[in-house]
Order: structure tokens, then sequence, then C-alpha cells
């Protein structure tokens, strides 16, 4: 289908819809991770994503929603400041991909992959995952997320989180056509069901709660220890939002680097975060899981997405939906979350695979161990109320030492290392969808 089709074309409006499940599952998993209100993440994401269709002139078809790369931090910062003074950190964390867009428009695209070439991302990416493994792990054996109290006991706890974990694993693996770009959806559904049979679910705040409702919106506060922690975790995403723009490009075959702009795309995730966090909403990434359905519907009108983000918002202000999505077990979460963390882990793993990284060199070994290790570790460099930890210490330990060690030879001047991973992934999508 080609971008002929009108605003209100049922088709259009038909596929809107459908890119939504594409999406739900991550969509809402990530806040109730986090602590935050699902409700207030899809209307987060459906503001967020027409936001970013008004800066980048409705012209590329992706859709925004929760980052899991903010997990971690937004958990440490809700512990350690609570939710409005997170909220007000993310919001200045938004401001950095601002700053990124305008320096990329000074510099050029390859501003970026010289700050942060394949041997920073990809242990970052890493350390993304693998330092979430703790948790996924807790909340399948019934447990919280730090382990320090059971929420539900054990055999029952794993007897649902396996369920989750084999269903979305099977779906993954096994299912063809769309339905193979929902496995958390699908996983969530197994769950619930298992936890349901169980007698693990709590519906007295459904019951409760009225058919339309105002989502519990948060006005932000600024603290400053607060958001000097948060700010270094922008770098990570940025690189995220980089491969997400090339691979849009490659389905549609249109140059969105060149056309809207680098600059214009990451202009627009940065102001789209800006409102989450305005909200009490987690922050904004384009969702790979959409690029894939782009991708096999073959529909590549961006007024799709227009759709897609009206339908969330209309979600999040029915008030028994949004408590039905908090009444979802953790063990269920748990299940799914081994799978998610695992893959986020393999996907920094691949990008120095893919780009060559040569470990023989000591100074790319120097690099990946150093940030592994203190990501993973749970270094804590700081005292008293300021901090860094985790992405944010890892991140900048990482790009500093980029900068710094001598480098066998220069950095590219361009994407295309980028490009090249991005067109081997989907490459393989596109073999694996021939087949289907």
């Amino acid at each position: 289908m080609n971008d002929s089709p009108g605003f209100w074309n049922w088709k259009i409006i038909l596929i809107g819809a459908q890119m939504l499940f594409v999406a739900f599952g991550a969509m809402v998993l990530m806040p109730l991770l986090t602590g935050l209100d699902p409700s207030v993440a899809l209307f987060t994401a459906g503001l967020g994503t027409l936001l970013f269709q008004w800066i980048t002139g409705r012209s590329v078809p992706v859709f925004l929603a929760s980052s899991f790369v903010f997990v971690a931090p937004i958990s440490h910062g809700i512990d350690q400041w609570g939710v409005a003074a997170t909220m007000g950190a993310l919001m200045c964390t938004a401001l950095v991909y601002v700053l990124l867009g305008a320096l990329v428009k000074w510099r050029g695209p390859g501003f970026l992959h010289r700050l942060m070439p394949p041997v920073v991302t990809g242990p970052i990416i890493m350390v993304i995952g693998l330092s979430l493994a703790p948790t996924a792990v807790n909340f399948a054996m019934g447990l919280t997320g730090n382990g320090a109290e059971r929420l539900f006991p054990y055999g029952e706890a794993l007897l649902v989180s396996c369920v989750a974990l084999a269903t979305t694993a099977l779906v993954a693996t096994l299912a063809h056509g769309l339905f193979r770009l929902l496995p958390i959806l699908c996983g969530v559904l197994a769950g619930y069901l298992a936890a349901l049979l169980l007698g693990m679910v709590d519906f007295t705040t459904v019951e409760q709660a009225g058919w339309l409702a105002v989502p519990a919106f948060v006005t932000p506060s600024f603290h400053l220890p607060a958001i000097l922690f948060m700010i270094p975790v922008a770098l990570a995403p940025a690189i995220e939002h980089v491969g997400d723009v090339l691979a849009i490009s490659n389905v549609t075959g249109k140059d969105y680097i060149k056309k809207p702009g680098l600059h214009r795309t990451l202009t627009g995730d940065g102001i789209a975060s800006m409102a989450a966090a305005l909200f009490g909403g987690p922050p904004n990434t384009t969702y790979s899981e959409v690029t894939g359905a782009v991708m096999l519907t073959k529909v590549f009108n961006p007024v799709v997405m227009t759709w897609t983000a009206i339908f969330a918002i209309a979600l999040a202000f029915i008030g028994k939906f949004g408590q039905l999505l908090q009444s979802i077990p953790t063990p269920v979460m748990g299940g799914i979350l081994i799978l998610m963390f695992g893959s986020i882990a393999s996907v920094g793993m691949n990008t120095l695979i893919k780009a060559r990284v040569d470990l023989h060199q000591q100074r790319n070994l120097v690099i990946v161990a150093v940030t592994l290790i203190l990501g993973i570790g749970g270094m804590v460099v700081g005292n008293g109320e300021f901090t860094l930890q985790g992405i944010s210490l890892c991140g900048l330990v990482a790009v500093f030492l980029n900068q710094v060690l001598p480098a066998a030879r220069d950095e590219a001047d361009d994407l295309h290392e980028e490009q090249e991973y991005v067109n081997d992934l989907l490459d393989h999508a596109r073999g694996k969808n021939d087949k289907d």
C-alpha cells in the first residue's frame, strides 16, 4: 500500500489500531516495572508520537512509547528522590536529545558515531540488559524487584512465570506473519490467565474504578542531584534512536537521515520525552516492533501512526482498563522480562560482533571490560545525595575512555557501520517473512 489513502480511510484507521497492539506489551510493561501509572504511559506515548510527527512534518512512520533504557535509572530515582523529582530529572535529560540534535545539524550525523562507536554502545547496551537480570529473576520467583519481600508463593510464582516465558518464546520463534510481532502481548495474556486460575489476581481496584477517569498525572519538580544522576543516561537511547531511524529508512526506501533530518528526529524524540515527563510518564523511544510491523504490512503512511497515537490516548482515559493493567501479577512480568532483558544484552553483544570490534586490541578490551564491570558490578561514585551508578556511570566512562585512549584508526565520519548492522538485521527479518 502506498501513501495515498487519506486520514479518514477506514483501512488506515484499522491498521493504526493494529499497530497499538504490536507496541502494547512493551509499552505498558515498562511503567509497571518501575511503579509508574500505565495509563499515564499510554497517554504520553500518544502525545509524544503526535509531537514527534509535528516536528518532523509527519514524514516518518514510527510510534514512540516507553523506553526500557530508563528502567533502572527511574527505579533508582524514585527510591532516592521520589516520582516528581525523577520526572523533573527526565525532563532535563530530554533536553540532551535536543542538544544532540543541534550538534548533529552543526557537525553532521557522523558526529554521533565518533562520540559513541560500537565499542562504546555495545557494552552499554549489554549493561542495560544484564544489570536488570536480578529484577526479572526476583519477579519470576514471586519476590519484589530487590528480592527483599515475598509477594507470591514460590511454586505458584514460578509456574506462572514459566507459562509467560514459554508463551513469549514460542510466539517469537514459531508464529507467522503479524502474529510473530506480538510475543510480549501473548506472554502477558497467557501468564495472566495462569495467574487468574491460581487465584493470584486481585480485582478490587478494577471494580472500584470508574469507566472514565483521568490518568494519575504527576507534576515534576527539579532536584539537582536527581538531574545530574539522570542526564548521562541520555547517551544510550540517542544511539538507539539512530539505529531505529536507519531501520525505518531501509524499510520504506526513504532517507530520513537527510529528510526530515536526523537533527529533527532527535529533537522530536527529545520533545516527546520532555512532554512525557511533564505528565509523569516514562521517556519515549521509537519502537522497533512497530518498524517490523511496517515492514510486514508495507503500509508506509505516517497517518497510521497518528491513529495509533489517538487510540493510545483514548485508552488512557478508560479507568477500569488502567486498573486492569495494574492488576498484572509480578511473576507474569518476571517470565517475560527474563527473555526481554536477555535479548537487550544480546543486542549489545551482536553490536560488537557485527561491527567486528577486535577485543585483541587492548584499547577495545579496556573500554568493553571496564564498562561491563562498572555497570554490572554496581559501582557507585559519589556520596551524599549525588551519586553516579549503573548506565549513568558506565556510559560516561565508556565515552571518556573512547576519547582519551589512542585509536588505531580514525573513526568514520558517517553512519556506515550502523547502517550495515541495521541492514543485516532487516535482511534476516525479510528472509523469515519470505518463508512465512
